[in-house]
């Protein structure tokens, strides 16, 4: 165990080891002697329940009398064999059929590396084949050891209310063309928009989650792009106005709730943007104060980062403000690619930022301890970028390090992962592939570092459609460590 990819590596000898127990448990051949044990008419014999520690202080899962794992408080990563999505597979096979060289081979590596699934439609829920979150758990749990799976939650009304074009499914009030009217707040509290979410989309989903609850381990990102906007972006009317905000409030602290309720084992992450976004201090004040006031950290693991936007992972200093003033700048953690440091942003890494977050959150909200995921699907490469404001479809980006818990700081962050898909689209051209004119094109798909902005560069599909192009440049560039 360990010497093939995607199995988890292992500790020590005499060291507890959860993945090789669990084979050894599925593979027994048991020869119990016939218990001389006797007890009274109507009693029987149990053991009770129990839990056992860790060096940590973490829990780990172990079986009650009835058969049922406790949920574990250490990293939900942990000891975990990572599940590979068929569906992403097929797609990189596409591109593997026309491509050569080193980008050929950087794309056959990729066909193993975990990566989430995205339910950003309420038709991804249910169903039988893997292009369904029920047919993924059901996949993941006919493995030889059943495998962590890892769904992003991101389908709030009025989706995406910084973005230049309406790009959400359910909305607080929709136009005739079936779009979003981000403006509109004759419903200043959505609430058909939130009886939609709750009922047609978070219900189905905890539907799910309890048929497969304690059977598959199961970790939740919960809508990205979305608390970020409301701690930073209230000045847009699309994000600032009554109705977003309180779908936006209401949802994400619904959907916490109701998903943990479901699947007490799930592991549940909140999107917090990135360094360069949230990484300011008077930023991340404004963010710890929006995260107390969802009542909500009592049921999350932390914080989820680099999926709505990103930058370089980078190396973590002793301490996350280390940098500031520039009197470190020849530490190798200080490096500073987008200038942030010099505008006295001390988040200039992700790592950094992830320091960041656990400061905060831990001294703004009693008892709250933070860990982190951090997305690296698209950030091996850094300073490619003129500006780093600019996030869509990057080009010379590169994918960064496959899935792993062997982080710089394992006691903060407890994976990095690819969680938005590399190779799906984050948004079209203004012109696509096939010559129409989008109708969802955000202006900010047009930057000057955006695939399709330059002379004799191919056109861009909409967000999360597969973009071959893109995804040979995620190849050519990669640092799969």
């Amino acid at each position: 165990i360990g010497s093939h990819y995607g199995e988890p590596r292992a500790p020590e000898a005499g060291q507890w080891f959860d993945y090789q127990v669990k084979q050894l448990a599925q593979f027994a051949n048991l020869q119990f002697e016939e218990s001389t044990t006797t007890t009274e008419p109507g009693e029987t014999t149990t053991a009770e329940d129990t839990t056992t520690g860790s060096t940590d202080g973490s829990t780990t899962e172990v079986s009650t009398t009835s058969g049922n794992p406790i949920p574990s408080t250490g990293n939900p990563f942990a000891d975990k064999a990572f599940y590979v999505n068929p569906s992403y597979k097929e797609s990189l096979s596409t591109s593997i059929a026309t491509a050569d060289g080193e980008i050929l081979a950087n794309l056959q590596a990729m066909m193993d590396v975990p990566s989430a699934y995205w339910l950003d439609r309420k038709t991804k829920i249910t169903g039988s084949t893997t292009d369904s979150m029920e047919g993924i758990l059901e996949d993941a749990l006919n493995k030889p050891v059943p495998e962590l799976v890892v769904f992003i939650v991101y389908d709030l009304p009025n989706r995406d209310c910084h973005a230049k074009a309406s790009n959400g499914e359910i909305c607080c009030k929709y136009k005739a063309d079936g779009r979003c009217d981000y403006t509109d707040v004759s419903d200043g509290q959505c609430s058909a928009g939130l009886k939609e979410y709750k009922e047609e989309y978070i219900d189905q989903i905890a539907a799910v989650l309890a048929k497969y609850s304690g059977r598959v381990p199961i970790v939740l990102v919960i809508e990205p792009d979305s608390l970020p906007n409301l701690s930073t972006n209230q000045g847009d009317p699309r994000c600032g106005n009554s109705a977003t905000k309180s779908a936006y409030k209401g949802g994400v602290s619904y959907a916490v709730k109701a998903l943990k309720a479901a699947d007490p084992y799930a592991a549940i992450y909140l999107d917090a943007g990135h360094g360069g976004w949230l990484g300011w201090k008077n930023n991340m004040k404004d963010f710890v104060r929006m995260i107390r006031s969802l009542d909500v950290t009592d049921h999350i693991r932390g914080f989820a980062s680099n999926v709505a936007g990103y930058q370089h992972l980078g190396k973590a200093c002793g301490t996350y403000d280390y940098c500031l003033g520039g009197q470190h700048n020849y530490d190798e953690c200080c490096a500073d690619p987008c200038g942030l440091i010099s505008k006295w942003n001390p988040s200039q890494n992700e790592l950094n930022y992830a320091l960041h977050l656990r400061e905060a959150m831990s001294k703004g909200i009693n008892g709250f301890v933070p860990h982190m995921i951090i997305d690296t699907g698209r950030n091996g490469v850094a300073g490619m970028r003129s500006e780093c404001k600019n996030w869509c479809n990057i080009r010379n980006a590169g994918v960064g390090h496959v899935a792993s818990t062997a982080t710089d700081v394992p006691d903060v962050v407890d994976a990095y992962f690819w969680l938005k898909t590399p190779g799906e689209s984050d948004g079209c051209t203004e012109t696509l592939p096939d010559g129409g004119t989008c109708p969802r094109f955000d202006e900010d798909c047009a930057s000057q570092d955006s695939i399709g902005s330059h002379y004799g560069e191919p056109r861009a599909p909409e967000a999360g459609q597969w973009f071959d192009y893109q995804v040979k440049q995620l190849a050519q560039f990669a640092k799969l460590s």
